[in-house]
C-alpha cells in the first residue's frame, strides 16, 4: 500500500472522527442514574437534564439503575463505549468504593461534565417516634438499646457516613441498621413506620417535612439552614461535629475517560447552561441544595478533597475494608 494511500486513509479517518464529534449528538444519549426514582440524585438529574437537552439540541433518555451502592450503574458506564452516548448521573458514593471494598473504580475513571449541586445531610424521624429533637433521640437510644431502627443505604452511602460521624462524636450508638436501595425508598419506609430515623439529604426529605409526614431532628452543618431555620444544627448539639462539617453529598454528570474532547465540551457547555436555568436554581434552593455548577480542574479538586475527608472519617471509625493509604488517598490536613 502506498504512503499516499495510507495518508489519505488516515486523513479520512481523522476527518470522520472530527465530523462525528462536531455533529454530536446524532442519536439519543443514555443517562444512567445511580439511584432509584424519587431520591435526591434522581430529583436533581430529572430537573436539570431537560434544560441541558435544549442547550445540546439532543435527547437524553434517563434510566434508574440501582444496586451495590451505585456500583452497578458506574460499572455499566465504565463498560460502555467512550463516545458520550452513555453518561453517568451519580452522587458521591463512588469516591468510597475502593476503601469500602465495593469496586476498583471511582470518578478517576471519568471526566466530570458538571458537579451541579451539593446537599445538606440531616436526620428525620417518623412522626410517631417518642422524641422530637436530637437530645431526645440520644436519650431514647441510651434508655432503649438495640431498639431504634435507623435507615441505611449500604456501605459508603450517606447514612453510613453520618452514622460514623455520630458514633465518633457521641460514642457507639446501639441501634438497628435497616438497609434500603436509596433514600427515596427509605423515606417512604420511614413515613410508613418501618424505621424510626433516617439520615437523608435535606433536598429529598423537605417535601415530606413540609407535608407533615416526618419530623426534622438535626441538620449536619455549621450554620443555620435557610430552608429549615428552626431545626437545630449539629455544631449546636455537640461542638465536636465542627471537625467534620460542613459535609454533604454531591450530584454530578460524568463521562467515561477517553470520550472525545469535542463531545466533552458539548456536554459541559450544555449542563453549565442548564445549571443556570432559573427554574432549576429555584427548585434546588427550595429543596435546600447548594448550587455548584463546576467542571474541569475545579471539579477534580473538589472530588479529591471530598474523597480525602470522607474516606479517612470512615477509616478512623473502623468501617473501611482497606486503608485510604493503599489507594494514594492522602489524609487531609487539620
Amino acid at each position: 500500500m502506498s504512503r499516499k494511500l495510507i495518508s489519505a486513509l488516515v486523513a479520512l479517518g481523522l476527518s470522520a472522527t472530527v465530523a462525528t464529534a462536531q455533529e454530536y449528538p446524532t442519536k439519543e444519549i443514555q443517562g444512567i442514574i445511580q439511584w432509584g426514582a424519587g431520591g435526591s440524585t434522581d430529583t436533581v438529574m430529572r430537573s436539570v437534564t431537560p434544560h441541558a437537552e435544549e442547550a445540546l439540541g439532543g435527547t437524553v433518555v434517563m434510566q434508574n439503575m440501582t444496586g451495590a451502592v451505585g456500583a452497578i450503574a458506574l460499572n455499566y458506564v465504565v463498560d460502555a463505549d467512550a463516545d458520550g452516548y452513555t453518561v453517568l448521573m451519580g452522587a458521591e458514593n463512588p469516591m468510597l468504593y475502593k476503601v469500602m471494598g465495593l469496586g476498583d473504580e471511582d470518578y478517576s475513571a471519568f471526566t466530570p461534565i458538571n458537579i451541579l449541586a451539593r446537599g445538606t445531610a440531616m436526620l428525620v424521624a417518623n412522626n410517631a417516634a417518642p422524641f422530637d429533637d436530637y437530645a431526645g433521640m440520644l436519650a431514647y437510644i441510651a434508655e432503649n438499646p438495640g431498639e431504634l431502627k435507623l435507615g441505611a443505604t449500604g456501605p459508603g452511602g450517606l447514612p453510613s457516613v453520618i452514622t460514623a460521624m455520630m458514633n465518633t462524636v457521641e460514642g457507639e450508638l446501639d441501634v438497628i441498621s435497616v438497609p434500603y436501595d436509596g433514600d427515596g425508598p427509605a423515606l417512604t419506609a420511614l413515613q410508613g413506620g418501618a424505621i424510626d430515623v433516617m439520615p437523608a439529604v435535606l433536598g429529598a426529605a423537605i417535601e415530606g417535612i413540609r407535608a407533615g409526614n416526618m419530623k426534622p431532628i438535626l441538620i449536619f452543618d455549621t450554620e443555620t439552614n435557610a430552608t429549615l431555620p428552626e431545626v437545630q444544627i449539629a455544631t449546636d448539639a455537640n461542638a465536636a461535629y465542627a471537625t467534620y462539617l460542613p459535609w454533604g453529598p454531591f450530584f454530578g454528570v460524568f463521562a467515561k475517560n477517553g470520550t472525545p474532547d469535542e463531545v466533552i465540551n458539548a456536554l459541559t457547555a450544555a449542563y453549565a447552561t442548564a445549571a443556570e436555568n432559573k427554574d432549576f436554581i429555584d427548585l434546588m434552593a427550595g429543596r435546600g441544595f447548594t448550587m455548584m455548577n463546576i467542571s474541569g480542574d475545579e471539579a477534580n479538586a473538589f472530588l479529591t478533597k471530598w474523597q480525602q475527608g470522607t474516606a479517612w472519617l470512615l477509616d478512623d471509625a473502623g468501617l473501611t475494608q482497606a486503608s485510604p493509604e493503599e489507594f494514594g488517598i492522602a489524609r487531609p490536613a487539620n
